[in-house]
C-alpha cells in the first residue's frame, strides 16, 4: 500500500532540506489577539482576522440564530434548491455595500477568482496579469484558453506595452490584486482605470486584502480611489476582515447574471451554508454601521510599523496593514520564527518560496483591531532580540 507513491517521500525531505516545509500549529479558540496551542498561550499575529470580526458576539449571535432556523448545511447547489432567502439578502447587501449593481457569492476567494475568471475570459480574449497576483487569479487564468500577458509589478509602462501587445484580441483582461498579501502595497487603480480607458479594457480586480481595510467603512480599495464607475469587476473574500467565509463578485448586473448561469462552482459546488450568510450578512451591517474596527486595525499597524523600522527593520513598500520583515534567507526566516514561537510565544509564519521568489523570504506580521499596546511591544522587543541572536539584526 503506498509503493506508488513513495517518490514523494524524497520531495517532502527535500523540501525541509531548503526551509521550505510548511508545518501546521494546531490551535484552540478563535483567532483573536491571542490563541492557545498544546495549552500554551501566543499572541497571533498571523490572522487575516483584521477587525477582530471572527469572534464578534452580534455575527456569532447571526450564526447561531440560522443554524437553529435553516440547519448546518444547504444542502444544495444554487440552481437547485441552495439558494435560500440568507444568500439572496447578503448578495443584496453586499452590493449595496461595495456601491454596485449586484454581488454573487461564491463558497471561498479562491473560488470566486477560479470560477468567474474562468467563465467571463473566452478564446479569443486577452488576459493581461500583474507578476505578483495570487495563486488564484493565476489558476483561474491556466482554465482559459485565452491570450497571456504578464506586466511587471506596478510598472504602467509595462502594462502599456502589453495592452499595445494585445490590441488585436477581441476583449482585452487587465486583472490585479488590489494590495498585493506578501508586500502590503496597492496596485496603482488609478492608473490602470486610464489604461484600461484608452485601450478599451475591462478590469477585474482582486482585493481580497483591502476588503474591511481600505476605503469607506472598509468599503475596499475601488472606493479608496474612488473609482466605482471605472473599474468593472472587483472580486472580495469573507474571510478575512468579514471575520467568515466565503467569496464574491460585485458588478454589473450582466456581469453577475452571467456568472450564476455560467461560473462552474456557482453550478456544481453546494451553496454557502446558512450560518455562513447569516454570519456575512451580520458583518456588512456591522461595517456599515461603525468604522471603530478599521480606526483601531489602522492606529495599531502604523504604531507596529513605525516601532519596527525605528529598530531598523525593513518592512518593504507595505501602504497597508500587511507587515512583512525582510529577512532573504529561507533557513534564517524558518529559524526566527521557530524562536518567536518557542521561546516568546509569538505565533507568525515565514513567507518563503513558492509564495515569493527564492531569496526574498520574509515573516509576515498582521497586527489587528483586537491587539493591544503592550502586545505590540512585545512582539517588538522579542523580535529585536531574537534577530540581534542569530545575526539578521545588528
Amino acid at each position: 500500500m503506498g509503493r506508488r507513491t513513495e517518490y514523494l517521500k524524497a520531495e517532502l525531505e527535500n523540501l525541509k532540506a531548503q526551509g521550505l516545509y510548511f508545518a501546521e500549529r494546531i490551535r484552540v479558540g478563535p483567532p483573536d489577539n491571542r490563541v492557545v496551542i498544546r495549552g500554551v498561550e501566543y499572541i497571533l499575529m498571523c490572522s487575516n482576522n483584521y477587525l477582530g470580526l471572527a469572534n464578534h458576539p452580534k455575527i456569532r449571535e447571526a450564526a447561531i440564530r440560522a443554524i437553529e432556523e435553516y440547519g448546518v448545511g444547504a444542502g444544495a447547489v444554487r440552481p437547485i434548491s441552495g439558494t435560500t432567502d440568507l444568500h439572496i439578502e447578503a448578495e443584496e447587501k453586499l452590493a449595496k455595500f461595495k456601491r454596485r449593481e449586484a454581488a454573487i457569492l461564491f463558497q471561498s476567494g479562491y473560488v470566486a477568482n477560479v470560477g468567474s475568471i474562468s467563465a467571463l475570459v473566452g478564446d479569443e480574449d486577452a488576459i493581461i496579469s500583474e507578476e505578483l497576483n495570487h495563486g488564484s487569479i493565476i489558476d483561474g487564468i491556466r482554465l482559459t484558453k485565452a491570450k497571456r500577458l504578464i506586466y511587471k509589478h506596478l510598472n504602467m509602462e509595462d502594462l502599456e506595452a502589453k495592452l499595445k501587445e494585445a490590441k488585436d484580441s477581441r476583449r482585452r483582461f487587465i486583472i490585479t490584486d488590489g494590495v498585493f498579501s506578501m508586500d502590503g502595497d496597492m496596485a496603482p487603480l488609478d492608473k490602470i482605470a486610464d489604461l484600461a480607458d484608452k485601450y478599451d479594457a475591462i478590469v477585474y480586480v482582486d482585493d481580497a486584502h483591502g476588503e474591511g481595510v481600505l476605503g469607506d467603512h472598509g468599503r475596499g480599495i475601488v472606493d479608496h480611489f474612488k473609482l466605482h464607475d471605472r473599474i468593472d469587476i472587483e472580486m472580495g473574500t469573507l474571510s478575512k476582515a468579514f471575520g467568515v467565509i466565503g467569496g464574491y463578485i460585485a458588478s454589473s448586473k450582466e456581469v453577475v447574471e452571467y456568472l450564476k448561469q455560467r461560473a462552474r462552482p456557482h453550478l456544481l459546488s453546494s451553496a454557502l451554508n446558512p450560518p455562513d450568510v447569516a454570519a456575512i450578512i451580520a458583518a456588512v451591517d456591522l461595517l456599515s454601521s461603525t468604522d471603530e474596527p478599521l480606526k483601531r486595525l489602522w492606529s495599531n499597524a502604523r504604531y507596529f510599523q513605525k516601532s519596527l523600522v525605528d529598530r531598523g527593520f525593513n518592512i518593504g513598500n507595505t501602504k497597508t496593514p500587511i507587515t512583512p520583515v525582510m529577512i532573504g534567507d529561507e533557513k534564517k526566516t524558518q529559524q526566527l520564527v521557530g524562536m518567536l514561537f518557542n521561546d516568546y510565544h509569538i505565533f507568525v509564519q515565514a513567507v518563503v518560496y513558492p509564495w515569493v521568489p527564492r531569496g526574498t523570504a520574509r515573516i509576515r506580521f498582521q497586527p489587528n483591531a483586537t491587539h493591544s499596546i503592550d502586545d505590540l511591544n512585545y512582539v517588538v522587543d522579542s523580535l529585536t532580540e531574537a534577530a540581534k541572536k542569530i545575526g539578521v539584526l545588528t
